[in-house]
């Protein structure tokens, strides 16, 4: 009996210590965006050369290795423009939008060769349980690519957000994952031959506004799960006139996207 106790009290506070992630982005919100995405990019200024970015990069990462998959899922690429060069290729490919599928669940499909999630993998709370589920999906020797913003993006959208709010900083940007911490994800998850880089994109922009509405018409808006209040007249002035203060001689302010890819294969 004693030893039955002691193993329960081990077993209680295993369940103890196995919390749920926290909840830092709405699962509802994030969905939210996309039909949003699908209506930005009707209009012929949209923004798009952050996912154009990234879909380069993933067929350049395919045609130095040569890869030829069978069967591919595509997340998050809203242009189509992948699927297309994919399946011109010859492969079978599934796509999805950010919020119609629940990365922290297990795929319920088919094997893949290939799965690639763009922009969006990096607002899900359990990304450690997303890459599991993404491996899972895959096929032995299959290959997961994901491409998203990283730590070192919009420093000046923080600066001039900061001074927005003042004394009274409120959470509006999202926490963002680095090099150093996903190659660890990646490993944890079971990928073997993991690889995690980054590139930057510079992006010169003539307002705050076109900044912000880039983002918008990317779905990098705010997906967090505790929304922060909205930034006041006299706080978007402050803003602005920060914003304003990082212009160059041309009066345009120079932003930084840290684009960072993951790239795991399963064996």
């Amino acid at each position: 009996m004693d030893h039955l106790h002691s193993c329960c009290k081990r077993g209680t506070q295993f369940a103890m210590n196995a919390k749920a992630p926290p909840k830092i982005f709405s699962k509802l919100r994030r969905a939210a965006k996309w039909s949003r995405i699908l209506s930005r990019q009707s209009k012929a200024e949209a923004a798009n050369y952050l996912l154009q970015d990234a879909i380069d990069d993933v067929v350049e990462r395919m045609d130095f290795i040569r890869l030829k998959p069978r069967s591919a899922l595509v997340i998050g690429d809203w242009s189509g423009l992948l699927a297309d060069t994919l399946t011109a290729r010859g492969t079978k490919v599934e796509t999805r939008g950010i919020g119609a599928i629940d990365e922290e669940l297990p795929v319920r499909s088919s094997k893949y060769d290939l799965i690639v999630h763009l922009l969006g993998l990096a607002t899900v709370n359990d990304l450690p349980g997303a890459l599991i589920h993404s491996r899972n999906a895959l096929t032995d020797d299959g290959l997961l690519l994901a491409s998203f913003p990283g730590a070192g993006s919009l420093p000046k959208l923080r600066q001039v957000m900061l001074a927005a709010d003042d004394d009274r900083p409120a959470p509006r940007i999202h926490p963002m994952v680095d090099d150093s911490a996903s190659s660890g994800l990646l490993q944890r998850a079971g990928f073997n031959r993991q690889v995690v880089d980054s590139h930057t994109l510079s992006v010169r922009f003539s307002s705050l506004s076109r900044l912000v509405s880039d983002l918008r018409d990317h779905g990098l808006n705010s997906a967090l799960y505790n929304v922060a209040p909205h930034v006041c007249k006299d706080g978007w002035n402050r803003a602005t006139q920060a914003f304003q203060q990082l212009a160059e001689q041309d009066g345009k302010v120079t932003e930084s996207f840290e684009m960072v890819t993951l790239t795991g294969w399963k064996h």
